[in-house]
């Protein structure tokens, strides 16, 4: 298996991160257990977290209130609290996605619509998903069965930036390759040579290469990439989603036929085309989404702050 950022540095093994390691270590040795006694520990981490203040319940709060207006209170508190057992869970499925044996891994998957992915030739593929908190089994999951790039976000500890990029090629097909978020001249060339990526266009990056369209009714600064990408690289978009279902029957992963008429060449058709699509698949299973991220940080110029968060405090630097 090939791949940009998963080679092993001899630094890696430096005293230093010998605790990084063995924290690893110890959650891998969880994560062999039985996989309904993972999602009851994850549930309880979840709930765990969920009892008391953060200003990530702060955020996830916020973001359901006003997504879903509509909602009464007592609605939006039973989401916020399912949304963080969802949360707990996520921790004990990143470590089946990353060290479960692919037979196993298999053994929790349901598809739907691969026939979509069948029906593209001769063209690179935008896998386009979204950030449900089952984003790494979902990854995983379509991996499995078709042959994908992936992606990462660069962390600052180097053990777990190499951990996370050979996980998510864990159970892939072939030779597999990952690429940094900011790496877009590797991923336009991988999509210009037919190779297929995973993109989730649902954050907010800042307005550097987006601009602000509407995200369930409320203007949300969006990257406008998913257009540009598939205009300069003639790419598909595939829409798909992957959602834990109910009890221990393990997951349903949908593809979608990829978009017709996409994108049009006007950023803020095409950008609100992919929000509008974002919201549907958001609505599959809302209380799956990562509510935890500020969607709405940036502001058109002249609007308040919708989080009203407090100040971080500053860490102070250790005198030389």
């Amino acid at each position: 298996m090939s791949s940009k950022g998963t080679q092993f540095k001899s630094t890696l093994l430096h005293p230093r991160h010998w605790l990084v390691w063995l924290g690893f270590g110890l959650w891998r040795a969880i994560t062999m257990l039985p996989y309904p006694i993972l999602l009851a520990m994850g549930s309880g981490l979840g709930l765990l977290v969920y009892r008391f203040p953060s200003r990530r319940k702060t955020i996830a709060k916020r973001n359901i209130e006003l997504c879903f207006p509509n909602q009464s209170a007592a609605e939006n508190r039973a989401m916020l609290r399912a949304n963080f057992i969802s949360i707990g869970m996520a921790v004990m499925e990143v470590g089946i996605a990353w060290w479960w044996s692919k037979k196993r891994f298999a053994n929790l998957l349901q598809f739907e619509g691969l026939e979509n992915l069948s029906a593209i030739k001769d063209r690179g593929v935008m896998l386009l998903g979204i950030h449900y908190t089952t984003l790494e089994i979902g990854t995983a999951g379509i991996s499995s069965v078709f042959q994908m790039d992936g992606m990462y976000r660069a962390h600052g500890n180097p053990v777990y930036d190499f951990l996370q990029a050979r996980g998510r090629l864990k159970q892939g097909l072939g030779e597999g390759m990952v690429f940094e978020r900011r790496d877009v001249r590797g991923t336009m060339k991988a999509l210009k040579n037919g190779r297929s990526l995973w993109y989730g266009p649902d954050q907010d990056y800042g307005l550097g290469q987006g601009l602000f369209v509407p995200f369930f009714g409320i203007q949300a600064a969006t990257v406008y990439a998913t257009a540009r990408f598939a205009e300069k690289t003639g790419a598909a978009v595939v829409p798909f989603s992957h959602v834990r279902l109910p009890g221990a029957q393990g997951y349903k992963i949908t593809v979608y036929p990829a978009l017709e008429d996409f994108p049009v060449g006007d950023d803020f058709v095409d950008t609100s085309r992919i929000n509008k699509l974002i919201e549907d698949l958001v609505l599959l299973q809302p209380d799956q989404y990562l509510w935890v991220h500020r969607r709405f940080k940036n502001r058109p110029e002249g609007e308040a702050d919708l989080y009203n968060l407090p100040a971080r405090k500053k860490r102070r630097r250790k005198a030389a």
